[in-house]
């Protein structure tokens, strides 16, 4: 043997040896394994080498070398006309991968002919199997991600048949073996430190080029023979085709598919006054499945729409009568109530011999597996202790995402369907005389509703508004934010593809990957509290005297408050569906703190208006905003100030509130405060033009909100820490079960009768308040309504008293705490008390701020 060839087959057993160590570990299968050695050795040495080289698995592993063999075996027991017929079908293979890969060239949807060379290819390998009848519903896998974990449905699929098997490795005979990365679970809850370069998982230079095709995952033949039982894939909110974790596992069953949509809008809907289809929802719902169904249809496939016959399970059961299907495949939903319809499915179907698997993909997080082993229940509620929760207890690996197939297998016979229309998704009112009036019009116009346009617009972010995020991601009158929350709630772009993108931007901003944090705590609380959407979390909130002024509601709705920034956020509310975060702040806390509405009305009217209306991040946010969440905000949105920092100049304003558009910016977010001659010339009529302002006496009403808040943790002082002021919140069910022990050794739940009592974050204003609850808002040192910036920029003075405040506070707090741990350890040990302290802290004298405090015996000013 020449010197050269003698080194390759060296080389070829260090790598035939580094593989086996990977099928030993369990990241690749044994025919993956025997398609390598037959790449690496060439087909004689694999003949002559191979059972010497798994000869020690014999005693290491006897199974293991068992299926080797019988691959081997196999493989080498066929005709020479077999193998003649096999090189030139795997040579065609071989061409057409090439030509994909190829690099800056753009995929191709598949031509007849290369259909036709796919079929002839699996009925040559179908031949290998003398036993066995040729299957030819098989898929091609052409770069199948290398992750730590398998998913169920593909260990239970890898080996179902021969030709489906054989068609595997012919595929990575072909060397499109894809190389990425796993993405652990450290990276799944956006850690916000870098990933150290040689763990970075790699990542397409192009994402566009990604997303179009270059390198398809999965590609399915598009006729399979009518014998093959078919699977029902059954989308929801899954309406895409990259990164859809049900999509691929219906090709990996190896038989023809049948996409369905069924609508229930009692199911849909949810229990009670959940509303969570509103009226905007609906309409991109529908717009959603149209443009889902027409990429359905570029790949050799249809979207069959039905109306739920009573219910959706009993649909399924038609369906599956009809069309003779053994499996059913679809997403997860983690809302209570669909959960709880979905495990109902599930079972049903399997009582009546159909698998049906939900796979997971809706969050980055199943909220289901999230546990506070570990790490305990002290600030639950907040986006910092769910993700130090998920880091203690990591799941899966959140893996690569999943391209697109090119097609789909397609059964014989399809199951009869209505058109889309017929599901009401997007019916109009009409007045009287019958015309019909068309409040989406502006929607239309505001979005592009396909999976094309999410990642458009994410391409646009990441190539632009993500420099300014995390500094300004508050402005409203600059394009600094994503606007893909909708793309999300409608899974049009899968939570793992965006974070994928997210950390291989050229511009990692951790605020945003922060984002899909808050979206799986969202989750998180309403899997724990199923009546998030109605019920306040804190007991005695659920006692204040709200204002049932129907006119301020409706004034609200319609952006008719006379506050400019409150009505410009409201109407852009009602025109495009949607607002960013920053303004959903203010108009909340102007409806909440000022106008004394119920912060039901505020999410009942969000959850009809908004595109992205998601019921866990709404009942989350208003339960927050309405001071009864888990973590309610420590701030107030002033709806005059706050312009300061989201529309300095008043943009904003001008686009939504055309009305003032001639006003100077430095009055325009305060008409009333415009001299007469300057809204003359300005063409400004206040009651006429623009409304006059609903309330005028914000700091009275907002010392009537905080007073009305002291009075009932006072008349509830069951549900108050005597000791630190917090409130308490009755542990849910399935925390308790899960920290009940835990929680009795640090101390950490108070028992109240029959219920555990969990403290939970509490506003420093609203501790303060309990001291005097008829004192005035302005009186309070920890008064929560935000200064705002000034002209873009913090004013420093503000800013400095802001800071000095929040820290002395802390530092006040934690001194307190630790003395209190002392003198319990003392009390207990039996050891004396400590020393009293030689001096007490005082006032400061000559500090402009009277609530600032300083060691005793020392004296500063404040310069």
């Amino acid at each position: 043997m020449p010197p050269s060839a003698a080194s390759g087959a060296e080389d070829g057993k260090v790598l035939v040896r580094k593989m086996l160590r990977e099928v030993l570990v369990g990241r690749e299968d044994p025919e993956g394994f025997f398609v390598m050695c037959v790449s690496a050795l060439g087909h004689q040495e694999t003949r002559s080498q191979f059972l010497s080289l798994i000869q020690p698995l014999s005693t290491a592993n006897s199974s293991l070398h068992s299926i080797l063999t019988s691959i081997y075996t196999e493989y080498f027991n066929k005709t020479e006309d077999d193998e003649l017929e096999l090189a030139l079908a795997l040579s065609l293979l071989e061409t057409k991968d090439h030509q994909l890969s190829t690099p800056g060239q753009e995929s191709r949807s598949q031509q007849p002919g290369d259909r036709l060379n796919q079929t002839q290819l699996t009925g040559v390998l179908g031949r290998r199997e003398n036993t066995k009848p040729p299957q030819t519903g098989a898929w091609v896998k052409t770069s199948t991600p290398q992750t730590t974990q398998e998913t169920d449905l593909q260990k239970s699929t890898r080996v179902e048949t021969t030709g489906t098997n054989q068609t595997v490795c012919v595929s990575r005979l072909s060397g499109s073996l894809s190389k990425h990365d796993t993405v652990e679970e450290g990276d799944q809850m956006m850690d916000d430190g870098d990933m150290d370069p040689p763990e970075r998982p790699k990542r397409s230079k192009n994402r566009r080029q990604r997303r179009k095709g270059a390198g398809q995952q999965v590609v399915g033949l598009p006729h399979s023979p009518s014998a093959t039982p078919p699977v029902l894939l059954w989308f929801r909110r899954d309406l895409r085709l990259g990164d859809n974790p049900a999509l691929i596992g219906s090709l990996e069953v190896g038989a023809p598919v049948i996409p369905v949509f069924i609508w229930s809008a009692e199911e849909e809907e949810g229990p009670g006054i959940t509303v969570a289809m509103g009226g905007a929802c609906k309409y991109w719902l529908h717009q959603a499945l149209s443009c889902f169904s027409s990429s359905l249809e570029h790949i050799g496939s249809h979207l069959v729409f039905l109306n739920a016959n009573g219910s959706s399970l009993r649909t399924l059961r038609e369906l599956v009568k009809e069309t003779g299907a053994r499996t059913v495949l679809a997403n997860s939903l983690y809302e209570p109530w669909l959960k709880e319809r979905d495990d109902a499915v599930v079972s049903a179907l399997h009582k009546d011999g159909v698998e049906c698997r939900m796979l997971h993909s809706y969050c980055l997080r199943d909220p289901y597996s999230v546990s506070t082993e570990g790490v305990g229940l002290r600030g639950i509620g907040s986006v910092s202790h769910f993700m130090t929760c998920c880091k203690e207890n990591p799941g899966s690996g959140l893996g690569a995402p999943l391209d697109p197939p090119a097609s789909l297998p397609t059964p014989a016979h399809w199951p009869q369907g209505v058109s889309l229309d017929t599901l009401g998704l997007a019916r109009m009112p009409r007045r009287k005389d019958g015309t019909v009036i068309d409040w989406a019009a502006n929607i239309r116009k505001s979005w592009d509703f396909s999976e094309e346009g999410a990642c458009a617009r994410l391409e646009a972010f990441l190539n632009d508004g993500v420099y300014r995020y995390e500094k300004e991601s508050g402005r409203a009158d600059a394009p600094n934010t994503s606007s893909l929350s909708p793309y999300l709630h409608f899974g049009q772009l899968s939570p793992r593809w965006l974070l994928w993108d997210a950390k291989g931007a050229r511009c990692r901003s951790p605020k945003f990957q922060r984002k899909l944090a808050w979206r799986d705590l969202a989750y998180w609380q309403l899997t724990l509290f199923p009546d998030l959407p109605w019920e306040s979390l804190r007991p005695p909130y659920k006692a204040l005297r709200w204002s049932n002024d129907r006119g301020h509601l409706k004034a609200w709705q319609k952006g008719q408050t006379g506050y400019p920034l409150v009505d410009a956020a409201m109407r852009q509310l009602w025109l495009t569906g949607w607002m960013n975060n920053y303004m959903r702040h203010v108009v909340a806390s102007f409806l909440i703190a000022y106008l004394y509405l119920p912060w039901q009305e505020g999410y009942r009217w969000f959850q009809d208006t908004l595109v992205d209306a998601d019921v866990a991040i709404d009942a989350m946010m208003w339960q927050n905003g309405g001071m009864c969440g888990l973590d309610h905000w420590n701030f107030v949105m002033h709806p005059v100030d706050a312009a300061m920092t989201c529309d300095p100049y008043g943009s904003y304003v001008r686009k939504w509130c055309p009305e003032l558009a001639a006003l100077p910016d430095e009055l325009i977010h305060k008409p009333w405060k415009c001299p007469a001659s300057m809204l003359r010339r300005a063409g400004v009529v206040l009651g006429q033009t623009y409304p006059e302002r609903i309330v005028t006496d914000l700091e009275e009403r907002r010392s009537h909100s905080l007073q009305d808040v002291a009075r009932a943790r006072v008349e509830f002082g069951q549900y108050v820490d005597k000791r630190t002021g917090s409130d308490l919140v009755p542990l849910p069910p399935r925390l308790l079960s899960e920290t009940l022990g835990l929680s009795h050794r640090d101390g950490g739940v108070v028992r109240e009768r029959k219920q555990f009592l969990l403290p939970v974050i509490t506003r420093m204003e609203f501790k303060h308040q309990l001291e005097d609850p008829d004192a005035d808002a302005a009186s309070n040192p920890y008064n929560a309504v935000l200064k705002g910036y000034v002209s873009r920029k913090r004013d420093e003075t503000i800013a400095f008293l802001n800071e000095r405040d929040f820290t002395a506070s802390v530092m006040n707090e934690g001194v307190q705490r630790k003395e209190r741990l002392e003198s319990d350890y003392r009390r207990m040990e039996g050891l004396p008390r400590p020393p009293a302290p030689r001096g007490r802290a005082r006032r400061t004298p000559t500090a402009k701020d009277r609530f600032s405090i300083i060691p005793g015996g020392a004296v500063a000013s404040l310069r």
